[in-house]
């Protein structure tokens, strides 16, 4: 499989087919509203659709591989028979037997919200596929992960968790340049972790590897804003997209695609003018 093209950033549009997730948890899962879904994502200016089957929120509980599947594997074949030619589809799993049903029925890229910590098959999958992987950071798990989040150094510590698991991915076969890290805002860190990271982003970009920003409709930025509901918090997720485009973060996972859309390619061209 090919990697992504790492020149102009790029926007990941998340589609959450499940009843629970935190921002649009049962707006999407049913079949005809997800496949309208995907469409208008990649009409707004998608360029990967990020299918997802389990919700990740803080609190939530853990969906079975046979049921992911059974939520994902026919859309993501649906959209992958109509999508436009350069957008391509990831499925956002840990589980590699997930992983392996979504690749085979479209999917090309896998995005592990565990960073390959629940099950380490994942990484092995991706190698074998040559499929690009997504190595995301996070302290617990979706059920733990808020629960009094700590960290001595977080930005150095994210750093060396995530650099630690591209590791272990070069030497079980899968090239660098398929290898995408995420700080991972949001999952088992503080209003003050976030806002550090997002201060900080540049640490990751000098890594050498591509990097993802999903800061989409995040709760922070909520209380920032003083504004309730994640679907009210798109300009504060734009200004994040700015935020990363000017530290070199090349792909972006957000809800609301239009709009970061814009704001990822006007921030590039003003880049590519200084």
């Amino acid at each position: 499989m090919s990697s992504l093209n790492r020149n102009k950033p790029k926007i990941m549009g998340i589609l959450n087919l499940t009843p629970d997730s935190f921002s649009d948890g049962g707006e999407f899962n049913s079949l005809d509203n997800a496949i309208e879904q995907g469409k208008r994502m990649i009409n707004e200016g998608a360029d990967i659709i990020d299918v997802g089957g389990e919700s990740t929120r803080p609190g939530s509980a853990r969906v079975s591989s046979d049921e992911q599947i059974e939520r994902v594997e026919h859309i993501i074949k649906v959209i992958s028979e109509t999508k436009p030619k350069g957008v391509q589809i990831s499925i956002d799993t840990t589980k590699a037997n997930v992983a392996e049903a979504a690749i085979n029925a479209g999917a090309e890229i896998v995005n592990d919200v565990s960073g390959g910590n629940d099950d380490p098959e994942i990484i092995e999958f991706c190698a074998d596929k040559q499929c690009p992987y997504i190595i995301m950071h996070m302290q617990g798990t979706p059920e733990t992960m808020q629960n009094n989040p700590t960290y001595d150094d977080v930005v150095s510590e994210i750093l060396l968790f995530l650099q630690k698991q591209a590791e272990k991915c070069i030497k079980a076969g899968i090239d660098k340049n398929n290898i995408i890290i995420d700080p991972g805002i949001g999952f088992g860190k503080t209003s003050e972790h976030n806002l550090t990271l997002l201060n900080n982003l540049n640490a990751f970009v000098n890594t050498g590897y591509t990097v993802l920003l999903g800061a989409s409709r995040k709760r922070f930025m909520g209380e920032i804003t003083s504004v309730n509901h994640p679907s009210e918090l798109v300009g504060a997720t734009t200004a994040t997209t700015v935020l990363g485009v000017l530290a070199g973060v090349k792909l972006f996972r957000v809800h609301d695609v239009m709009p970061n859309r814009q704001a990822a390619n006007t921030a590039w061209e003003i880049l590519e003018y200084s």
